[in-house]
């Protein structure tokens, strides 16, 4: 054999273990991110699970906090509706109240007067 061809195969023999080489780093670099994912994937579940088992108290206590604030708010704006619309119930019933007596006590001052007059018309007529 010749330097050449001695030349030659070791060349090739490079060219070889760097194919190899690349492909044992790609190996590695698989591993790697299967572990990875597989820790990732482990991690996950054990979140969800444990989202799902952990009671949620600080949202029902938030939750009852807001319930009773916008009750009690719409409360007071209720109740001061309700004494608004009273009052001008009371009003309007009472005014209806002041119409009918002053619509009464005319009709009795008219049946008073023709009464008066028709007394007059008797004594005169005597």
């Amino acid at each position: 054999m010749s330097r050449f061809d001695k030349l030659e195969e070791m060349i090739n023999m490079v060219k070889v273990n760097e194919i190899l080489g690349k492909t044992e780093k790609d190996e590695k670099k698989k591993k790697i991110c299967l572990i990875l994912g597989i820790v990732g994937a482990v991690a996950g579940i054990a979140y969800a699970i444990y989202r799902y088992l952990t009671p949620d108290c600080l949202e029902d206590f938030e939750d009852d906090f807001e319930d009773d604030f916008d009750d009690d708010f719409f409360d007071d704006e209720d109740d001061e509706a309700k004494e608004a619309k009273e009052t001008e119930e009371t009003k309007t019933e009472e005014k209806a109240e002041d119409n009918e007596d002053t619509a009464v006590e005319k009709i009795i001052q008219e049946v008073i007067e023709e009464e008066f007059e028709g007394e007059k018309d008797k004594e005169e007529v005597k």
